[in-house]
């Protein structure tokens, strides 16, 4: 009977503690971890696109490097505001390269946390970071997902952490902010991307055509408020 007693008791108590409500348990860590750039793996989810792909003339590329420190991703390539000759496409603008991740198998939901972080460490030039989201309002015959840019200024040559709120990311349609009355749904982010752009830069950056080069080491969300 003490036997039985006991196992009950523990069976009790055990019951108790998973029903027990503890709030720390429902509040998600206070970053979480996206992208890392250490191992050839993980660049595979990622593809390059430029304006080689309509007529330009700028290339891009996305490799492994090893340091002292471990490895790292660098972006890197030549931005070119000329057009091939003889080029069939009618360009409004070269001089751009960008990564963009491979589409999710699903999403990723980050509607517990307000920042993007990137680990990185540049040129001086000013970036474009971009956030793609299941499409929930669409226009007229549109079937992409929606986007949203914000700037990512990389001092050069120190490794830094950029922080982007979430709230600065401002909808874009191909490229051009977009005047609309939309808000991110960040519980359905199905991608991300950094580009370059020859002619976009931030005040105090380096712009214009030539060589460009950012090394990555990971990418993160944050919850800075409580």
């Amino acid at each position: 009977m003490s036997r039985f007693r006991s196992i009950w008791r523990a069976s009790l108590d055990a019951t108790k503690r998973a029903l027990k409500w503890n709030a720390e348990d429902l509040i998600p860590p206070s970053e979480k971890y996206i992208f890392g750039f250490n191992s050839k793996e993980q660049l595979k989810r990622w593809h390059l696109y430029s304006d080689s792909e309509y007529g330009g003339l700028s290339s891009a590329s996305l490799e492994i490097k090893d340091a002292e420190n471990g490895a790292r991703g660098v972006f890197y390539g030549n931005l070119s505001s000329d057009i091939a000759e003889g080029s069939n496409w009618k360009m409004n603008r070269s001089g751009f390269c960008g990564m963009r991740s491979k589409k999710f198998d699903g999403f990723i939901d980050l509607d517990a946390y307000d920042t993007i972080a990137f680990k990185i460490k540049g040129d001086g030039r000013c970036y474009i970071s971009t956030i793609y989201t299941e499409n929930w309002v669409n226009s007229p015959g549109q079937e992409e997902d929606n986007s949203w840019q914000a700037f990512v200024f990389v001092p050069k040559d120190n490794w830094y952490i950029a922080k982007i709120p979430l709230e600065r990311y401002l909808p874009t349609w191909r490229g051009s902010v977009i005047d609309v009355n939309l808000e991110m749904n960040p519980s359905r982010v199905v991608g991300m991307s950094l580009s370059v752009n020859a002619e976009i830069c931030a005040p105090g950056a380096k712009s214009g055509p030539g060589d460009f080069n950012v090394e990555i080491d990971w990418i993160k969300a944050l919850r800075t408020r409580q």
